[in-house]
C-alpha cells in the first residue's frame, strides 16, 4: 500500500542545493516517492474535562467538529487561530490521538489505517525531540539501528544515514552535538532538519509536522519549508500544522485547510484560497500576506476585510456580521459547506468510500517491531550511558558532590575511638550515612520526567518497548549510584576509622550501595508517572522523613506500640542503619579489659548506656539480634524491597498515558 523511495532534497542552511553528485550516490535511485492518498470522513472529537480536586464531575469538549477532506502527495498545511483544533486534527491523522471521544474514519489509499501506521508515517512533533548529548549522526544512526528491520544489513544503514545527511544539508554539523539550552550546539533550522532526517529514515510516503517553523527565526524557517517543499515535489505526502506563516513560506503551499473552533472554513488549492475568499464577499488588501488575512477575517478584524457582496434577501446583514465574531464565523462555516469545494470534495470521498478496499489486519503480525528487544537494549542502553556520562549536570555533579559530603564526614568523625564517646559516633556517622544516601536519591525524581516527551515520542513510533527503555534508565542509573557509593565508602571509611578488616569494610560497601539502590528504586515507583518533579520531590521528601524516624535510633522500635511499630518494616534506612551496626560493633570493646572485669553484672542490662562495654551488649540492649544471620537478613530485606519498587515503577510506566 505504501510503497518505499528517496528523495533528492538536498539543501544548505539558505536552502540552496549543496551540488552533491547524484550519479555517484547509490541510494538515490531515479523513481521518486509515491505519496498515499488520505482521506478523512466525518471526524468529530470530544475531550473530557476535569471539575478540579473537589469536583469529580468531568464536562465534554468538543474540540473538532464534522471535519472531512483529502490530503494528497504534496505539502498540505493546516491553518487556522490558536485553539482552532489544527494540532488535533494532525494527531488524529497521524493515528496519535486517544481513541476515546474520538469518531469518524481516516484511509489511506482507499484502505483503513494499519494498526501499525504510526510506526511507518513519519512525524516531527513541534518540540525537536532528540537527544542533546549525541551528535547528528549519532542520532540519525540511533533511528535507523531501530527503526530499520534487522534484515537491512549495517552498511545499508550507515549508507541511508550518510545519504540524509547530504541531502538534509547536515554534512558541516554532521559530528557535532546536538546541544540542549544549557549547553550550546547546532542551530534551531538544523536541529529541525536533524528531527526531520530521523522520521526520514524509514522513508515514509506520509509526513506530518506539527508546527516545523515554531521558535525558529524567518530565514530558517523559510529553509525549512523549501526542503519540505523539495520533498513534497518529489511525491511524498507531507502534512503539516502551522501558524501565521509568511508570504514566502504561504505560496509553497500546494493544499489548505483552514479551521475555526473546530469548524472547516477551507479545504482546497492554496492558489484559489484568495478567489474564494473574494468570491463569497472577503478581499485581501493589497501587499497583505494571505495567512495573516485569513486569521483577520476569522477572527472578524473589520479594519482588514470589506464586503462586496450583497447580503440582502434573507442573508445575515453586513453589520451584524462585523459586530459578532461568532457571526462571522458562523457564515464562513456556512459558506463553505454550501461552495463547489465542499460538493467536489464530498462527492470525491463518496467514490472512496464505495471503492474502500475491505483490509483485515492481524495486529500480531502489523505490530511486531524491526528489532529484538536486546538489539533494542543494547543501542537505547548504549545511548543513555552516552547521555549521562556526556552530560556533567548528572554525572560529574553526583561524584563530586559526593567527594565532598565524604570528606566532610570523614574530617567531623576524623579517628573514632573504641570508647564511650566513639561508641556514640560510630551509631552517629552509620546512621547519617544511610539517611544521607536516601535523600540522596531525591534528584533522580525526575529520571522519567526530563526525557518524557523523548520517550513518548519514540516509544510511540515504534522504537523500542516500555520493558527496554525503563531496563536502559535503571541499570544506567544503578551504575551512576554504584560508582557514587563506591568513591564515597572508599572516602568516608578510612576517614572515620571504621572497624579495620576487609570483610567488615567490604559489607559496608555493598550495604550503603543497597540502601542508595533502594531508595532510587523508591523514586522510580513514586515519580514514574508524574509529570511535575516539585510533587515527586514532595512526596518523596514526607515519605524518607517518616522512614528516618523509624530508622532504629531515634526511637526503640521494641518499645514502640503495636499499631505502630509495623511502619518500621517499610523503612528502607532501618534495614541499613540495622545491618551497619551489626557489621561495625560486633566484637569490639568501648571499656578497658580491667574496667570489662571488674564491671557488676548488675549493671550490664540497666538502661544506663555509659555501663554498656562491648558492641553485643548494646544490640543487645537494643533489642537487636547481632548474628551473622541477622546483619544478612538486612541485605536480602533491602534487594527484594528494591525488585518490589522496581515493578511498581515499571508498571506505572507502562500504563501511563501515551496520547495527547
Amino acid at each position: 500500500m505504501m510503497e518505499r523511495g528517496h528523495v533528492n532534497i538536498a539543501m544548505t542552511e539558505d536552502g540552496d542545493t549543496n551540488g552533491v553528485d547524484r550519479s555517484k550516490d547509490v541510494t538515490a535511485v531515479e523513481q521518486k516517492t509515491r505519496g498515499s492518498i488520505m482521506s478523512f470522513h466525518n471526524i468529530q472529537y470530544k475531550v473530557q474535562l476535569s471539575g478540579g480536586l473537589c469536583n469529580n464531575k468531568t464536562t465534554p469538549r468538543d474540540i473538532l467538529f464534522d471535519i472531512n477532506g483529502i490530503m494528497r502527495p504534496g505539502l498540505n498545511a493546516i491553518l487556522g487561530p490558536t485553539g482552532s483544533g489544527k494540532s488535533s486534527l494532525l494527531d488524529i491523522l497521524a493515528s496519535r490521538k486517544d481513541p476515546s471521544g474520538l469518531s469518524g474514519e481516516v484511509l489511506i489509499d482507499k484502505a483503513p489505517q494499519p494498526p501499525n501506521f504510526k510506526w511507518i508515517s513519519g512525524f516531527v512533533v513541534q518540540d525537536d525531540v532528540v537527544m542533546a548529548t549525541l551528535t547528528v549522526r549519532e542520532n540519525l544512526r540511533f533511528s535507523a539501528a531501530l527503526r530499520l528491520s534487522s534484515s537491512v544489513h549495517q552498511s545499508e544503514k550507515e549508507a541511508r544515514v550518510n545519504h540524509l545527511i547530504k541531502e538534509l544539508g547536515l554534512i558541516k554539523v554532521a559530528d557535532s552535538r546536538v546541544g540542549s539550552p544549557l549547553r550550546r550546539g547546532i542551530s534551531g533550522g538544523e536541529r529541525k532538519r536533524t528531527s526531520i532526517g530521523m522520521e526520514l529514515i524509514t522513508d515514509p510516503s506520509i509526513l506530518f509536522l506539527d508546527e516545523p517553523t515554531s521558535g525558529l527565526d524567518a530565514g530558517t524557517a523559510n529553509s525549512v519549508l523549501l526542503l519540505l517543499k523539495r520533498m513534497a515535489n518529489h511525491g511524498r505526502t507531507v502534512i503539516m500544522s502551522i501558524h501565521q506563516p509568511r508570504y514566502s513560506i504561504y505560496k509553497l503551499f500546494d493544499s489548505m485547510t483552514l479551521l475555526d473552533n473546530g469548524k472547516m472554513v477551507y479545504h482546497g488549492p492554496a492558489t484559489n484560497a484568495l478567489d474564494y475568499f473574494a468570491n463569497i464577499g472577503y478581499f485581501c488588501e493589497p501587499h497583505n500576506n494571505p495567512a495573516d488575512f485569513f486569521l483577520d477575517v476569522i477572527n472578524g478584524d473589520s479594519n482588514t476585510t470589506t464586503m462586496k457582496k450583497d447580503l440582502g434577501s434573507g442573508d445575515l446583514d453586513f453589520e451584524e456580521l462585523i459586530g459578532s465574531r461568532q457571526g462571522i464565523r458562523e457564515n464562513l462555516v456556512e459558506e463553505y459547506k454550501n461552495s463547489s469545494y465542499y460538493r467536489d470534495m464530498t462527492a470525491e470521498l463518496d467514490r472512496i468510500i464505495q471503492e474502500k478496499k475491505c483490509i483485515s489486519y492481524s495486529t500480531s503480525e502489523t505490530m511486531t517491531y524491526n528489532s529484538s528487544f536486546f538489539h533494542q537494549l543494547r543501542w537505547v542502553l548504549r545511548r543513555t550511558f552516552q547521555n549521562y556520562f556526556l552530560n556533567p549536570e548528572v554525572s560529574v555533579a553526583q561524584i563530586v558532590v559526593n567527594i565532598i559530603l565524604a570528606l566532610f564526614v570523614g574530617i567531623i568523625f576524623f579517628g573514632v575511638k573504641d570508647d564511650q564517646s566513639g561508641l556514640q559516633n560510630r551509631l552517629g556517622v552509620l546512621f547519617f550515612i544511610t539517611v544521607n544516601m536516601c535523600f540522596s536519591t531525591i534528584s533522580a525524581a525526575d529520571l522519567f520526567i526530563v526525557d518524557r516527551k523523548l520517550f513518548m515520542h519514540e516509544y510511540i513510533s515504534g522504537y523500542y518497548r516500555v520493558s527496554v527503555y525503563f531496563l536502559s534508565q535503571i541499570l544506567s542509573s544503578i551504575m551512576l549510584r554504584i560508582i557514587t557509593s563506591v568513591i564515597f565508602c572508599c572516602i568516608a571509611y578510612f576517614m572515620i576509622g571504621l572497624k579495620s578488616t576487609a570483610e567488615a569494610f567490604f559489607f559496608f560497601v555493598l550495604t550503603v550501595t543497597l540502601v542508595n539502590n533502594t531508595a532510587l528504586a523508591l523514586v522510580v515507583a513514586i515519580s514514574a508517572d508524574q509529570t511535575s518533579t516539585g510533587i515527586a520531590n514532595l512526596f518523596l521528601t514526607i515519605i524518607f522523613i517518616f522512614m528516618m524516624i523509624f530508622s532504629g535510633l531515634l526511637v526503640n522500635l521494641p518499645n514502640m506500640p503495636n499499631w505502630l511499630s509495623w511502619l518500621g518494616y517499610l523503612s528502607i534506612p532501618r534495614y541499613g542503619f540495622s545491618a551497619l551496626e551489626i557489621n561495625e560493633l560486633s566484637d569490639l570493646k568501648f571499656c578497658d579489659e580491667a574496667v570489662i572485669r571488674n564491671t557488676n553484672r548488675s549493671h550490664v542490662g540497666t538502661n544506663s548506656i555509659s555501663r554498656i562495654c562491648t558492641g553485643e551488649e548494646y544490640l543487645d540492649h537494643m533489642g537487636k539480634d547481632h548474628t551473622t544471620w541477622a546483619m544478612w537478613e538486612n541485605t536480602v530485606a533491602l534487594i527484594v524491597m528494591m525488585f518490589i519498587f522496581l515493578i511498581i515503577g515499571y508498571i506505572k510506566l507502562r500504563y501511563i498515558r501515551k496520547f495527547t
